[in-house]
């Protein structure tokens, strides 16, 4: 299966072909710099959404990327994995212009009032105000590399290109080089993700970008004031681990603005919201439980801190618990309740048992917890599910469920036991309709919605020493006597 074409953006009919149209109709030259000042003041003032998709940098990491960017500076974002970094960085580009002229056919993307190479500039002298013009877009002003140690100057600046040579061209000719990708996004924001990571002799050749804002390709007396805002990230491990930025490069960078993890449960569950891509519903309370999870392995003093625990941590559970109430909808399809309907997917806080085991290998442990890693997680996500039951439901009355089992009656859920089932074996509970009301899961929830609600009250009931509870050889929860 062949991967989608990627669409590329077409420009308007009515934006200027030549030059001169371009003059006649009052263009400036602005560089890239000017062009993000301008773009963001003008969403300042209009109260536009400035960084869309940024979740939980408002009053932190934003403002400090305002001022760089208003600074006219490159910066470096610093943060542990999974902060949001990337996501960041590419958020830069929507405030670019959204078409913005070019010379037609320019590898640098030369604008046509500011011809670059010694080609363009006498192609614009001897063309003129006829000098036709094409049109970029902004989403293809946008250059990244992943920095890697395999990484060459040639990649990032550019290199002879033998094949030029071969053709007929001599050494001297500046068109005998193959600009690498940093030339190529002339007029436009490069980012190197991970910029430890590149050996120290290639970061060198990113100096004279920074400060001098030209390019030395070998031994050409070749110079490119190129125009462009360079973003790095960097995780503060990468200092003293794998590698580190050399002194000088950390000089030229103008703001070096630190990332962090969502400050409070309210910015991780937007977070979640908003990122995972979920195949089931998942109740509000479960979502909540995974949050909790995700701050609680965070805080851990079993887990390395330099390290972090991603954001992605807590959107691949939410994922996973959806991808497991979809598994028991389907398992149980030839199952259907009482009035003939088959099992919906809905998530309860009994399928993120399996998230400890998946999702392990996304944590870095201290080195003295080998062999405990589980168990680990399954102890914080226990207490995350206690804390969220006390958040929701502290001061219920919730006697009526612990007397479903004071007569030696034993309720039974688990992955595979379908809402009918569940619902059936607990009858009419007294206080299940404030609980649902406590859980936002309204005045008339489905089926499945209140099974979630029932399970939720019975692993908070067992966890908070109200309930026994014993897991069968089947895998199957049993609920039932004194915790």
């Amino acid at each position: 299966m062949t991967a989608p074409t990627p669409v590329i953006p077409v420009p308007p009919a009515d934006l200027p072909g030549t030059l001169g149209a371009l003059r006649a109709a009052g263009h400036q030259y602005r560089t890239v710099k000017q062009e993000l000042r301008d773009n963001l003041l003008a969403r300042m003032r209009s109260g536009e959404t400035r960084f869309p998709g940024i979740v939980g940098y408002d009053d932190t990491v934003l403002p400090e990327v305002e001022r760089a960017l208003l600074a006219g500076h490159d910066m470096v974002l610093l943060g542990e994995r999974g902060q949001g970094k990337t996501r960041l960085i590419r958020a830069l580009g929507s405030l670019l212009d959204e078409w913005t002229p070019v010379i037609a056919g320019s590898v640098l993307n030369e604008h046509p009032m500011r011809p670059l190479t010694p080609a363009s500039v006498a192609q614009v002298a001897e063309a003129g105000d006829d000098l036709p013009i094409g049109w970029l877009h902004r989403s293809m002003r946008y250059g990244e590399k992943l920095a890697t140690p395999d990484t060459s100057v040639g990649d990032l600046i550019g290199d002879v290109d033998p094949i030029r040579i071969a053709q007929g061209r001599t050494l001297g000719d500046p068109e005998t080089i193959h600009f690498g990708l940093v030339p190529r996004t002339n007029r436009g924001i490069f980012a190197v993700n991970e910029l430890p990571d590149l050996a120290e002799r290639i970061q060198v050749a990113l100096l004279n970008v920074l400060e001098e804002r030209d390019i030395q390709v070998r031994g050409y007396q070749l110079r490119l004031p190129l125009d462009l805002l360079l973003v790095a990230s960097a995780n503060p491990e990468d200092y003293t681990n794998r590698g580190r930025i050399i002194t000088p490069l950390k000089d030229r960078f103008g703001a070096e603005i630190r990332t962090h993890y969502p400050v409070d449960l309210e910015l991780e569950l937007a977070l979640i919201r908003q990122e995972a891509d979920l195949v089931a519903a998942v109740p509000e309370h479960v979502l909540e439980v995974l949050a909790r999870f995700a701050r609680a392995v965070r805080e851990s003093p079993s887990v390395d801190p330099r390290s972090g625990v991603s954001a992605r941590f807590a959107i691949a559970a939410a994922e996973t618990v959806a991808g497991a109430a979809l598994r028991r909808a389907g398992l149980l399809a030839a199952s259907v309740d009482p009035d003939g309907r088959p099992e919906s997917p809905v998530a309860r806080v009994g399928d993120a048992v399996s998230v400890t085991s998946t999702l392990r290998g996304k944590v870095e442990f201290e080195s003295g917890e080998e062999g405990r890693e589980i168990e680990i997680l399954a102890h914080l996500l226990r207490t995350a599910t206690a804390e969220t039951f006390r958040a929701h439901l502290a001061g219920l009355d919730l006697s009526g469920f612990t007397a479903l089992v004071e007569d030696g009656t034993a309720i039974e859920t688990g992955e595979l036991v379908g809402s009918a089932e569940l619902l059936r074996q607990v009858g009419t509970v007294p206080g299940l309709a404030k609980v649902l009301d406590r859980l936002g899961l309204g005045d008339a929830p489905t089926p499945e919605e209140a099974a979630a609600a029932v399970e939720f009250v019975l692993e908070g009931l067992h966890l908070t020493r109200r309930l026994g509870k014993d897991v069968t050889e089947s895998g199957r929860t049993v609920y039932g006597g004194r915790g």
